[in-house]
């Protein structure tokens, strides 16, 4: 049987994939599994999602999308706002 998880008022995904998986980067396959609902970014209460399954000892691959970064820094170091754009 799936293991499921009843939202509360203001869940939100990440939070969601880190406290019924351990990990944010487990966000992108917890969406995947509840596609009906991508339309939510902030949940209210009584949605029940599924959670998939993870293998033992998986890490979540790589950050969801949101969260990667498009732009590569150029100096070699991120240290704030704008860090590694050109001047």
């Amino acid at each position: 049987m799936a293991k499921t998880y009843t939202t509360v008022q203001g869940d939100m995904w990440d939070s969601i994939a880190y406290k019924t998986l351990g990990s944010v980067n487990f966000t992108d396959r917890l969406m995947m599994v509840n596609r009906w609902y991508l339309n939510l970014y902030t949940f209210p209460a009584g949605i029940i999602l599924t959670i998939p399954e993870i293998k033992q000892g998986s890490t979540g691959g790589s950050l969801p999308p949101w969260k990667r970064s498009s732009l590569p820094c150029r100096t070699g170091r991120a240290s704030g706002p704008g860090a590694g754009l050109p001047a």
